[in-house]
């Protein structure tokens, strides 16, 4: 009896890759593109001229109040003056430097205004010079909820003022508060608060020689412009700011066509029309009674307007009523 024949089995091995080795190279290359990235913009960075640095360091140290530095303002920081960094060698930025500097000596020469030394911020922006009054938790410029100068801010403006008033420079203050409400009256709020800070701020600059015309603009933020945004509560958020504004961007208040005037008519720049203009010139008076007047020429006909869709389709239904 003979044994069967085994069958020949053949084992085929198909070339193939490697097992799967998850997504962890995935992670390795992202962050590869994201030193590269880094390094990049630092090198771009040390390449750029110093109004570009300082931009840019002022922003991470202070988004709010350095956010508009490479152009336009934010809001509540005045108007746009659609300007860029001024330019290396700028005439008004050379005197705001020496400005920047001399106060910041006097401040420190002064023995009784050593001790405020961190709570006044001199800053140099396209608009000009920013001095930022800033308050701490026992109130060294005003007392809480109060719009009445401490003798410390009393003295530290009068030292201001004798500096600001040898400027043409015009003059722009500012007021803020933090978000506590120190006033349960709804007729007095950190708005009106803010805005008293502000004008008594003024009161005392032109007491002290600053010109009646310097100051253009008076403004109160209440707690709308937050220096620390995270803790609207802050100290620091109760602050007053003067802006020695660049001579360029001391432009004189715009003039509205339709806005009024006290005793007078609307402002709408013509002659004769507000207090102290010269009269103006006597109108045209109409032709006498007798005189006829000249027959009115007849106006060309004007082609008839073509019907819309809407109008093609009321007919269409219309026309089918009939």
């Amino acid at each position: 009896m003979t044994a069967k024949a085994q069958p020949i089995i053949v084992i085929k091995k198909k070339g193939g890759h490697g097992g799967h080795h998850g997504g962890a190279w995935k992670v390795a290359y992202a962050d590869f593109v994201t030193a590269m990235m880094s390094l990049f913009i630092v090198l771009w960075l040390m390449a750029q001229n110093d109004p570009v640095k300082k931009a840019v360091a002022g922003y991470f140290n202070d988004p709010l109040g350095t956010g508009g530095l490479l152009g336009t303002t934010m809001s509540g920081n005045g108007p746009s003056t659609g300007a860029g960094p001024a330019p290396e060698g700028d005439p008004n930025q050379k005197k705001l430097q020496e400005l920047k500097e001399k106060l910041e000596k006097e401040i420190e020469a002064r023995k009784d205004l050593e001790k405020l030394v961190k709570q006044i911020e001199i800053t140099i922006t396209p608009e000009g010079l920013r001095i930022e009054l800033i308050e701490d938790k026992n109130g060294t410029f005003y007392q809480s909820g109060s719009a009445q100068l401490s003798p410390s801010g009393q003295e530290l403006l009068a030292l201001l003022a004798a500096e600001l008033k040898t400027l043409p420079n015009q003059l722009l203050i500012e007021g803020h508060t933090d978000a506590a409400q120190y006033s349960t009256d709804a007729n007095y709020s950190n708005w009106e608060l803010s805005a008293d800070r502000a004008n008594s701020a003024r009161r005392l600059l032109q007491q002290d020689g600053v010109r009646s015309d310097q100051v253009t603009q008076v403004r109160g933020f209440a707690d709308q412009m937050l220096r620390v945004k995270n803790n609207p509560y802050d100290p620091s958020n109760r602050r007053i700011t003067i802006l020695v504004k660049n001579l360029d961007s001391a432009a004189p208040p715009p003039q509205f066509a339709h806005a009024t005037v006290v005793n007078g008519g609307p402002n709408d720049a013509s002659p004769g029309v507000g207090p102290g203009s010269p009269p103006a010139a006597p109108k045209a008076q109409s032709p006498p009674a007798s005189v006829p007047a000249a027959p009115a020429k007849p106006s060309p006909a004007q082609p008839a307007a073509k019907p819309g869709i809407m109008g093609k389709l009321i007919s269409m239904f219309t026309g089918a009523k009939k």
